[in-house]
């Protein structure tokens, strides 16, 4: 089946005729590259004063693109989501975290939202992300080989057992977990965690996934040395597959500290660099379980001849997709329609908590060339079909 992401009846059938004039009003908004950035900066300001910032996202930004601020309030999400096929992955999006006691507390919200998945159907994947649960300035010293203090070495034994209590949590709960992606200087020292997790856990079933960010471009060199080691010590690799949400960053640093940038030079690269990965993934299905997780639609209709050359079923288990709650549903809801496994990032946390997360994705999407007049473009078509109808 060729796929085919323009029908718009099909990819906004969930949104009221409210909720998608919020949306328009919404991605206008943040496709103003200058107003993104003066706002990030105000807000920020906002936060360090102590100035009351939470209500100017609640019934705006937080509202579409989040699911509540509980994992229990954010099951209405699921359960709509649920009824047109697509999946929920909840994401405790808490951010900036920087003491062993919220370290830990985000600890107990991963460990309970494994256990929240692993009783509903709608939810495939649970997720957390490293520098949630360990201070990213000691996952850099770590990394980079510098000396700990007994203080610091007696941290990172704490950020191991927190990362290996709730990898255990997953595998006993059944639950397959993602393990989001992170900066350059501190995703080395993730990695190694997650492939002594995989090497554990990945004997029979794949219960746990890294993420390679393919703007970098040493990873499909590093994504196959991960199949040949899994292939040789005969264990399975789980995988979700992103472009990358650090460019500007991973460059800017770059260029301070007088080192060569490890992001392509251009998104022909990065798009090759995907490309290339999506392949290695599918020609190896017998070590590697992926999920391809972008809002790319010619990197979803890649995949798709791939497995339909291959006579692959776009349910084959070991084959997903995902996407952002609030963005790209043309690709959402026409793949989930079409059979394929799909889910949705659903983000939730106090307004205040996930306000940085917030603000990280908005400058992200601005940066995301064309994304944002993606959005519009099918919002304002699906607007105007609605119009005619009535």
């Amino acid at each position: 089946m060729h796929l085919s992401f323009n029908d718009t009846a099909l990819a906004y059938q969930h949104l009221t005729d409210k909720e998608l004039r919020r949306a328009y009003v919404l991605f206008r908004l943040v496709g103003n590259q200058g107003l993104v950035k003066t706002g990030k900066v105000l807000t920020e300001w906002a936060l360090a004063m102590h100035i009351p910032a939470a209500w100017i996202f609640r019934n705006t930004v937080f509202k579409h693109f989040c699911g509540g601020e509980t994992l229990e309030e954010s099951m209405h999400t699921t359960d709509k989501l649920m009824a047109y096929g697509v999946g929920t992955i909840p994401d405790y999006a808490a951010e900036g975290l920087d003491n062993e006691a919220a370290f830990e507390k985000t600890t107990q919200e991963i460990i309970h939202s494994i256990h929240k998945a692993s009783t509903h159907k709608a939810i495939p994947f649970a997720v957390f992300k490293v520098s949630g649960i360990a201070h990213t300035g000691l996952l850099e010293k770590v990394q980079a080989g510098s000396y700990l203090t007994t203080e610091e070495n007696k941290a990172y034994e704490h950020a191991e057992e927190r990362f290996g209590r709730i990898c255990r949590e997953a595998f006993d709960s059944r639950m397959p977990l993602f393990i989001d992606a992170e900066e350059s200087w501190i995703q080395d020292v993730t990695d190694r965690m997650a492939l002594k997790a995989m090497q554990q856990y990945n004997k029979q079933e794949c219960f746990i996934f890294n993420t390679v960010q393919l703007y970098r471009h040493d990873r499909p060199a590093y994504l196959q040395q991960l199949i040949d080691t899994a292939r040789n010590e005969k264990f399975l690799i789980g995988l979700k597959l992103v472009r990358g949400a650090y460019m500007e960053k991973e460059r800017k640093r770059a260029a301070g500290m007088g080192y060569p940038s490890p992001i392509n030079p251009d998104k022909a690269a990065a798009d090759a660099c995907f490309d290339e990965a999506v392949g290695l993934c599918i020609n190896n299905l017998d070590t590697v379980y992926f999920c391809l997780a972008s809002h790319n639609e010619l990197s979803h209709i890649l995949m798709a001849e791939h497995m339909m050359r291959l006579h692959i079923s776009p349910a084959h288990k070991g084959i997903s997709s995902a996407q952002l709650l609030g963005m790209s549903d043309n690709i959402s809801f026409i793949m989930a329609k079409a059979g394929y496994q799909v889910a949705k990032y659903v983000p939730y946390g106090r307004v205040k908590t996930v306000i940085p997360y917030l603000l990280r994705r908005a400058i992200e999407n601005t940066s995301v060339s064309g994304q944002t007049g993606r959005e519009l473009k099918g919002i304002v078509e699906e607007m105007g079909r609605r119009k005619k109808r009535k």
